[in-house]
């Protein structure tokens, strides 16, 4: 929620995988937290695995 402030040209949102199989396994989310970065429309970034907010917005920003 702090990044999605911090990075006002970037929506982030969630996705309880749980209420959404289907749109988990579309995904192939295997692992929780999951992360997957859109640009366009389509995915240009997935990764896995708890980490920092500073982490996060360095993935993030890679494709801003």
């Amino acid at each position: 929620d702090e990044l999605a402030e911090e990075m006002g040209n970037v929506t982030i949102g969630k996705v309880n995988v749980d209420e959404n199989q289907d749109l988990s396994m579309q995904f192939n989310v295997l692992s929780i937290p999951t992360f997957i970065v859109f640009k366009g429309g389509q995915v240009v970034d997935q990764f896995a695995g708890a980490m920092g907010k500073d982490a996060l917005k360095a993935r993030v920003e890679k494709h801003v």
